[in-house]
């Protein structure tokens, strides 16, 4: 009872200062918001089909979310997600908390081009550009006040169905039969976002999807790693085959 009271207090706080579109409940702005900055900090569209608010139980979903490719690479998406779901904690006073930011069965596409650039560092580095831009102007009291601080306490992305996609790499004479795989990621935890003193609301979904690259892209190479050295070594061995048998079918 205490947290839907709080969260109702939060609303009428943030309306009243004219930055409604945090916590309030209205979806079409939020998304609006989510839109316009996701496509500027990551240089590529982002979009959204909705963005609900339940405040009986303390939560904000954001519904089918979807960042394209960066200029560069395929025109698919380079991330999706259906739902992205965020547990609210303390939200009377700043800095507010969000709990938890749960990512659940995000679809990811790491590819890499004919120069052997990623796409999901591409995305990663437009990023850190941005933020770090960001970062260093200072805020007017508009924009301040526009922008609470907020802690994230724990990001947690399960179940990444992640595809990885060389066909444009060139790997010289080592012809590889695949060069594309689909695996499903263990679920892992992005850790807090904003301690101890809280982040500018508009930098923290940023921070948020940063936290998620940074995971997303050792695993992929890691896996990436793995798979070609795997085929590179089944060639050398079958290489090697025909080449005893041929020696042995010799008279």
């Amino acid at each position: 009872m205490k947290k839907v009271l709080g969260i109702f207090v939060l609303v009428i706080l943030l309306i009243a200062s004219g930055i409604y579109y945090i916590f309030s409940g209205a979806g079409d702005f939020i998304a609006a918001q989510i839109e316009k900055q996701g496509s500027q900090y990551l240089a590529t569209p982002v979009s959204v089909s909705a963005v609900e608010l339940s405040l009986a139980e303390g939560r904000m979903s954001i519904i089918d979310l979807h960042i394209k490719n960066p200029q560069g690479f395929n025109d698919k998406d380079a991330l999706s997600v259906d739902n992205i779901t965020l547990d609210l904690g303390k939200i009377i006073n700043q800095p507010y908390v969000v709990q938890t930011v749960s990512i659940n069965a995000p679809e990811v596409l790491y590819e890499v081009n004919q120069s052997g650039e990623g796409n999901l560092l591409e995305l990663k580095n437009n990023l850190i550009a941005k933020l770090s831009e960001s970062k260093s102007e200072p805020q007017t009291s508009e924009q301040a006040a526009a922008n609470p601080l907020v802690i994230v306490e724990k990001v947690e992305i399960s179940k990444v169905r992640l595809k990885l996609d060389f066909e444009q790499l060139p790997t010289g004479d080592l012809k590889l039969d695949t060069k594309s795989y689909e695996i499903t990621l263990p679920t892992f935890s992005a850790g807090s976002i904003g301690q101890p003193n809280g982040m500018p609301a508009n930098q923290v979904g940023l921070e948020v999807v940063k936290a998620m690259l940074d995971n997303v892209i050792k695993a992929a190479k890691a896996e990436a790693k793995k798979r070609l050295a795997e085929q590179a070594k089944q060639k050398v061995q079958d290489k090697l085959k025909d080449k005893v048998k041929g020696l042995l079918n010799k008279d």
